[in-house]
This record gives structure tokens, C-alpha cells and sequence, in this order.
């Protein structure tokens, strides 16, 4: 069967109080539209228009060419936004879903059960509404059905007898109609109403007023959420983010706090690893088994190998690799490749750079857009200078190298393997392997310098039981 969807798109964000469309904003680590039509996808359906207004743009620049787009230059109601998709529509004769654009929480399998529907409800049926039963459906559109579970009629909540008030099934605004009813429906609704709008509402009482039957299926209420402020977004990303961290403990993840921990949707988890408190874990990242990582540690689009310790720290865009150790306050820059047993300490930061397996930079270290050997050990304080005010190029560091605390390697020298380099060093040159490099000044002490300079200002100096005293 030939299966369309026509997805509502245009409006102007009006409540969220942005220049950007509402379904463009991200929840769990992809745009709203992009749930949406990703849970198209996923249900069978590749044939998808998305109603687009002045924001279009960045709807197309999220979903790409793949599914076909139409301008609705004015909003006049969610009727007339499907009235321009009927050059889409015409000639097709299958079901058509209607979707608003908003509601990220949608599943695929939502949508199969609303169109398997079709086949249980008896007689000719003409549209399958897509409904949940709601705690409080208070502002909702109630669903009226006869004794045999049809839909008789939705009625708006300011609309309703006091008997309907009652009615906890409520309309979701998500729709499956045969095609060529849809597109005869539309064509006979009208703006009869103070907006001066077109409801894709009224299209059901159309059918049913044309002796059709319109079925509904009943679905988790949070999956009907759609999104109009930023309040609403928070709400929605909490719930797809309680989702999404359930589904990793029941695959083996030990959670310590769901509340504080935030994990986008593509991120895997692998078994026995465990997420501290006020852990983030985004796009594309994959960790390892037997992890531990955070408190208080963000990770984007980053490879974590299995047995890695990552604490109070920030990984972007690199990998790390088997049992190391990272942080804490540690920043790991992109495009950094850290291999296996490396430690990178308290406040350390590495950017686009290698580094070889057992190499400790154990603290108060700056790496830079260099390459290090197996084994290396940074002392405290070192720092590879790779800018010159113009361009950054990075320094080699070959295996097995010492360097003592303090010490400044100015790019790009190679220090040699098995090389030492001397605390308080400023290296300029090269350092051939098995050599010592000394980059120091000469020291020069002056003694009684502090006393005679107490002199000169009038003072007298004295130490006694090595206590300094002026008077």
C-alpha cells in the first residue's frame, strides 16, 4: 500500500520567542523535525512533504533532500496547511498521515499500530486518529465514539457538555486517512470561525457526515507531546531523556543518579560501565565497558575504550583509548588520539595531538598539535609552545623522553628518543636521542642582597631563630 505523510512545519515559533522555528531546537541531541521524520521512516513511510513557512531553511538544511517541502506562505489553520500539499497528494491512492511537526516523541511504532488499524475497524473506513487517554485534559479536544468504538465527533474542551468534560481520551492532532477521502474533505471544509482559520478537524465530521467510519487507537500519553515554549521543550527532554537512560540500565549501565546524568539518544554504553553524578554524554559518542566516568564530566563525539577512568573532566571529538586515566579538570580538545594506559592528570589540556600508550601527564600540563611517543612522562608545569602569533605547528616527542617540571618545548623540535630534558628548561632545538637537554639561564645569587636593600630604604634587617624581622 502507497503510504504518504504530510508533516506541519510553518509555524513562527510565536511562544518559544525565537528567531528560529520551534522544530529546528533539539531534544536529546536531534531536532525536533528529525524525530519526526525519522519515526516515518522507521514506520515505512519514505514518501514525506513537510509544510514549510519563512524558516524553511534550516528545516531543509536539517532533513536534507530526501523527503519534499511546500511553501505555505500565509498560516490560516492547520486545514489549510494540508490543503497545500494536495498537488502532492493527487493521484495517490493510499494512506496519508498527518503530523504536526512539534511532536518529537512520536514512534514508529505509534504510527504502524494507527495504520494496521484500518484493518480492524468494520465497514469502510475513511481516517484512524491517533489519541491518549490524559490525566488532565483540561484545553484538550475530546474524542466521542459509539457503542462500537467508532469516533462519533471530536469536540473542543470550550465546546463541551458537561458529560464530555468527563471524557479523558483526548485528540492528538496526529491522523491517518485514506488519501482520496483526505483530499475530498479538504476541499469542503471552511473558515466558518472568528480566526477566520481552516481546522484539518473538521475534515472528520466531513467523512463521517458522508457515511464513513473513522477509527482511533490509543497511545501513550507523552508520545502525543508537542512542543510551543521552552518550557514544553524542557518537559519533553526530561521525559525522552528518562527513556534513553532506562534503556542503557536495562542493557547493563549503572546510572548512579538519572536525575543529573544527560545522555543523547545516538550514545553507547558498553556493560558494567558506570556514570557518576552530573555526567552529559553527547552526539556520537561510544564508551567502552567497565568505565567510569564523571562526576561532573561532558564527553562529546568521542570513542572511550573499555576500563577508562574519567573524572570532573571535558572530552570533545577524540578518542581515548583502554585504561586510562582522565582528570580530574582535565580538557581533552578535538581531534586528539590518546592511547591505551595514558594518564592525563589534574589540570591537563591536549589539543589535536597523539599520544602513545604509557605516556603520564599527570599534571598542570599543556599539550598542543603534537606528537608523543610511547612512555613519555610530562613533569608539572610543562607546556609545548605551538603558536607564534601566526601559525601553530606542534613538536615531536619521541619515545621513552623525561621532562622535568616547568619546562617549555618550543615547536617544532624533536626531542630524540629516550631523551631527558632538565626541569626549568626552555628547549629551542633539538634534542638528540639519549641526550640531556638544558635549556636554563645561568643562576646568579647575590648574597646579603635583601639586607642591603633594607639599608637603603633606612631600615634595619635582622634573622633570628629564622624568623625575618624588620624594625
Amino acid at each position: 500500500m502507497e503510504i504518504s505523510a504530510v508533516v506541519m512545519a510553518a509555524g513562527k515559533s510565536t511562544r518559544m520567542k525565537s528567531k528560529h522555528s520551534k522544530v529546528v531546537f533539539q531534544v536529546s541531541g536531534k531536532a525536533i523535525i528529525q524525530w519526526v521524520s525519522d519515526a516515518l521512516f522507521d514506520a515505512g513511510c519514505k514518501d514525506q512533504v513537510y509544510i514549510v513557512g519563512e524558516t524553511q531553511a534550516e528545516i531543509r538544511s536539517i532533513l536534507g533532500e530526501n523527503v519534499a517541502y511546500v511553501l505555505q506562505e500565509e498560516q490560516r489553520g492547520t486545514g489549510h496547511a494540508v490543503m497545500q500539499a494536495a498537488p502532492f497528494l493527487e493521484g495517490r491512492d493510499g494512506l496519508t498521515i498527518v503530523l504536526p511537526g512539534d511532536c518529537p516523541m512520536v514512534s514508529a511504532e505509534t504510527i504502524t499500530k494507527a495504520l494496521n488499524a484500518f484493518e480492524s475497524v468494520d465497514g469502510n473506513c475513511a481516517a484512524i486518529l491517533i489519541t491518549a487517554e490524559a490525566d488532565d485534559p483540561t484545553g484538550y479536544g475530546r474524542i466521542v465514539r459509539d457503542k462500537d468504538g467508532n469516533v462519533l465527533k471530536i469536540v473542543e474542551h470550550k465546546d463541551c457538555t458537561e458529560e464530555e468534560l468527563k471524557i479523558r481520551e483526548i485528540n492528538s492532532s496526529m491522523y491517518v486517512f485514506k488519501t482520496p477521502l483526505l483530499l475530498s474533505a479538504l476541499g469542503r471544509i471552511g473558515a466558518n470561525n472568528a480566526q477566520k482559520e481552516y481546522y484539518l478537524t473538521d475534515t472528520i465530521g466531513i467523512l463521517i457526515g458522508d457515511g464513513y467510519k473513522v477509527g482511533a487507537v490509543v497511545c501513550d500519553f507523552d508520545d502525543t507531546r508537542g512542543i510551543n515554549d521552552r518550557i514544553q521543550l524542557a518537559q519533553v527532554q526530561a521525559i525522552m531523556n528518562r527513556r534513553i537512560i532506562e534503556r542503557h540500565m536495562k542493557n547493563g549501565v549503572t546510572i548512579i543518579d538519572p536525575a543529573s546524568t544527560w545522555i543523547h539518544h545516538a550514545v553507547e554504553i558498553g556493560q558494567d560501565t558506570t556514570i557518576l553524578p552530573g555526567t552529559t554524554l553527547m552526539g556520537n559518542t561510544v564508551i567502552g565497558s567497565d568505565c567510569i566516568i564523571g562526576e561532573n564530566t561532558r564527553i562529546d563525539c568521542s570513542e572511550i575504550g573499555d576500563e577508562t577512568t574519567i573524572d570532573n573532566s571535558i572530552v570533545t571529538g577524540s578518542r581515548v583509548g583502554k585504561d586510562c586515566r582522565i582528570g580530574p579538570f582535565s580538557h581533552i580538545r578535538p581531534d586528539c588520539v590518546i592511547d591505551d594506559q595514558v594518564t592525563i592528570g589534574a589540570y591537563v589540556e591536549v589539543k589535536a595531538s597523539v599520544i602513545g600508550a604509557h605516556t603520564r601527564a599527570r599534571h598542570l600540563t599543556y599539550i598542543g598539535d603534537s606528537k608523543v611517543g610511547k612512555n613519555v612522562n610530562f613533569g608539572c608545569g610543562t607546556v609545548t609552545c605551538n603558536f607564534d602569533g601566526q601559525d601553530k605547528v606542534g613538536c615531536t616527542i619521541e619515545d621513552n623522553v623525561f621532562i622535568g617540571g616547568n619546562s617549555n618545548i618550543v615547536s617544532a623540535v624533536v626531542l630524540g628518543k629516550d631523551s631527558y630534558i632538565a626541569a626549568g628548561s626552555t628547549i629551542t632545538n633539538d634534542v638528540e636521542p639519549l641526550a640531556l637537554g638544558i635549556g636554563r639561564s645561568k643562576q646568579v645569587n647575590r648574597p646579603n642582597w635583601v639586607a642591603e636593600k633594607a639599608r637603603m630604604r633606612g631600615q634595619n634587617y635582622i634573622v633570628l631563630d629564622d624568623r625575618r624581622s624588620e624594625f
